[in-house]
């Protein structure tokens, strides 16, 4: 964002107008993370205020401060009523005079993933900007708009979501041209009740898209497709609807009609991992004529960097977005076999003593737990392997169940030794013995400092460790223990 300061205090209807034409080149709440040229924005928050730190802002550079109070500073302060409020009213007076496309991102599992593969592809078509992290909340979606040029070529917004309504809010502020659902699964099940409901929340990306020209880009092997094309009225509404899928079937495509109504089609054949859990495959596209990219047609090699099958899928989507804006298969191809995880997302590292450790800590639901397990069989390993798996958060009623099918898979993935890490994860420890794994082999610690020192003894060289569990319960720090 490049702006007068005069045009953003009018843009947030400060309680004072503000006379100063100096501009400002970027805008943050954090003061530790203030440029030269930003607006520091002061937001109050349950630990700490924002208000307190507008000396340290603006010793950093800050060019103006946005404040809910009176406070005392050597460059303009932009005084509001509520900042929180102010900040969102601003992203969306930016968002009014953005000129690329904004492409919306939702999803039960492969959000950030994906984005990240959207962000790299489209790199290779114009200027991008993209969610950092998993910024994808009230405040993290404007964050992103605000971080965009007039002229940035794409925005890709990524949005989160815990109950009904919430995507909606955040598609009145970012307004998206695109919309991309990776999948319909289980996250949030405890607010929402049931994978349909959880089915129209996501459809609120897709309701949101502009009748005659929007682009939906849905999963078409997640068997809630057609239920999100019919809940957000697409065909009636002119949306062109992309479709994908990560696999060698097409059965799907039949069934949604695909080939008869002649919609632009993505998807992968012939789908091999090697030994890293990485996977190669033939992309395909067909009718992407439709969308004027016709030399987008056709089928191509494609190897990814990333592990796991499930990531066949979120590669086939983001090469359908690069194909509606143009690019061709081949682009699209060579982009994604450069692309690399997000921190905390199967990361692989390997310690001096021969150790492989598997860090996918940053979150889980039972689709993401699945879809770990089955790359950690697939992967070559010398010694053991060892999973470390801690609890599922935000399941709700549906919470034991979902642990004990954790379970149920941990026993069927050829595992040495399996390591339950919370409280909830006692179901998973307890289905996996039901389910045939001996009890010796399967050890429950309380919390990640345990389960740390637990594998600290146990581990020997030329083992492979997988730790993934939701975010809170910390299983980072048995990741990088390990890695030292």
């Amino acid at each position: 964002m490049y702006a007068p300061i005069s045009e953003i205090a009018s843009a947030v209807n400060a309680i004072q107008p503000i006379e100063a034409n100096d501009s400002v080149s970027g805008i943050t709440w954090d003061s530790r993370k203030v440029r030269e040229g930003d607006i520091y924005v002061a937001l109050p928050g349950q630990r700490v205020d924002g208000h307190d730190f507008v000396d340290a802002a603006v010793c950093a550079g800050a060019a103006a401060v946005m404040a809910s109070r009176d406070v005392v500073a050597d460059v303009p302060v932009i005084r509001v009523e509520d900042t929180a409020r102010a900040f969102v009213d601003l992203s969306a007076y930016w968002r009014g005079k953005l000129n690329g496309t904004l492409i919306g991102l939702t999803g039960s599992t492969g959000k950030t993933t994906t984005k990240n593969l959207v962000r790299d592809v489209l790199s290779c078509k114009g200027s991008v900007v993209a969610t950092i992290a998993n910024q994808n909340n009230e405040l993290g979606v404007p964050n992103t708009l605000l971080a965009a040029d007039v002229d940035t070529d794409y925005v890709v917004v990524e949005m989160g979501m815990r109950g009904q309504g919430q995507i909606e809010e955040l598609c009145e502020i970012a307004h998206p041209d695109w919309g991309l659902v990776t999948n319909v699964g289980e996250s949030h099940i405890e607010l929402l009740g049931s994978r349909l409901n959880i089915a129209h929340a996501k459809a609120e990306l897709l309701c949101a898209l502009p009748d005659g020209r929007g682009i939906a880009f849905v999963n078409a092997a997640d068997d809630y497709a057609g239920e999100l094309c019919r809940h957000a009225a697409l065909k009636e509404r002119g949306v062109t609807c992309v479709f994908f899928e990560g696999s060698d079937a097409q059965a799907h495509a039949d069934e949604l009609g695909i080939f008869a109504d002649g919609d632009p089609y993505v998807w992968a054949s012939d789908i091999e991992l090697n030994g890293d859990g990485c996977p190669s495959f033939m992309l395909h596209a067909v009718n992407f004529a439709r969308l004027q990219a016709p030399e987008s047609d056709g089928e191509v090699p494609c190897v990814l960097a990333l592990r796991g099958l499930h990531n066949v899928s979120n590669a086939c989507s983001a090469a359908a977005v690069g194909l509606a804006a143009g690019m061709t298969l081949e682009q699209c191809a060579a982009v994604l076999a450069k692309s690399q995880p997000e921190q905390g997302r199967q990361q692989v590292y390997r310690t001096q003593d021969g150790v492989t450790v598997i860090d996918d800590a940053y979150n889980a639901n039972p689709d993401s737990m699945r879809a770990s397990l089955a790359t950690f069989t697939a992967m070559n390993v010398s010694g053991r392997r060892i999973a470390v798996l801690g609890d599922m958060l935000e399941l709700g009623d549906f919470s034991k169940e979902c642990h004990e099918r954790v379970g149920i898979m941990a026993a069927g993935a050829a595992l040495d030794l399996l390591v339950c890490v919370g409280d909830l994860s006692r179901f998973m420890a307890q289905a996996a013995t039901d389910a045939g794994m001996r009890e010796d082999v399967v050890l429950r610690c309380p919390d990640a400092r345990a389960a740390l020192a637990l594998l600290r003894d146990v581990v020997k060289p030329g083992d492979a460790v997988l730790v993934k569990a939701s975010h809170s319960i910390g299983l980072d720090m048995v990741a990088k223990g390990l890695v030292g």
